[in-house]
């Protein structure tokens, strides 16, 4: 085999270890890196459920209708960069979820509690696509004043590595993680609350 040979089969060869490498992470990325206490919260993609997402806007009539336009729905996108600077206690739930609906009256009064302390209680449905009615009526149902978000592609879940719902991680003014908490909890629990107050307490960065 000439020289020439010799490198086209090594660089060959290295090529495909580096493609089989970036597959092997892409596939197996939350198992290769998984989520830490302590290390950063991963950013996600998520709407705001008081957006009709799943309607057109309404109309105000035909041709020559008088009146002010339509307001058109927001569909602003919120990520955790939406959050910098603030304690969040982000929660991952879905409306079929018995346990979620459990634990959602501890978070309402967490959000009477410590909202005003600067507290952003953070609710990301993972409902299917079509459902942001059914998350605004279980909100109403239940009422609920904190942020509710919805994120129907379930990308969240992924990112965040869940088990399944309700789960939910308290993070840091700093952006990291410093609780994670599988299944439901009653929120609003001295010892909760005790720990979310010393979150409160530290500086922003």
């Amino acid at each position: 085999m000439s020289e020439r040979r010799q490198w086209a089969l090594v660089i060959g060869i290295s090529v495909a270890l580096g493609v089989g490498l970036w597959a092997v992470t892409v596939r197996l990325g939350d198992e290769l890196f998984p989520l830490q206490i302590g290390g950063d919260a991963p950013d996600f993609a998520a709407l705001p459920v008081a957006a009709p997402t799943d309607a057109p806007a309404p109309t105000t009539g035909g041709p020559g209708a008088t009146g002010a336009a339509p307001t058109p729905p927001v569909r602003e996108v919120k990520g955790i960069d939406d959050y910098t600077g603030d304690v969040v206690l982000l929660n991952i739930w879905a409306t079929w979820c018995g346990p979620c609906r459990v634990e959602m009256p501890s978070m309402q009064r967490l959000q009477e509690r410590l909202g005003p302390k600067g507290l952003r209680i953070v609710a990301v449905s993972v409902d299917d696509p079509g459902k942001a009615g059914d998350i605004r009526g279980f909100a109403q149902e239940l009422g609920l004043t904190f942020e509710l978000l919805h994120d129907p592609t379930k990308a969240i879940e992924r990112t965040y590595q869940t088990t399944g719902v309700p789960e939910t991680f308290l993070i840091g003014r700093d952006g990291t993680i410093r609780r994670r908490s599988i299944g439901a909890e009653a929120w609003d629990s001295e010892a909760n609350v005790a720990q979310l107050e010393r979150l409160l307490a530290e500086p922003r960065p």
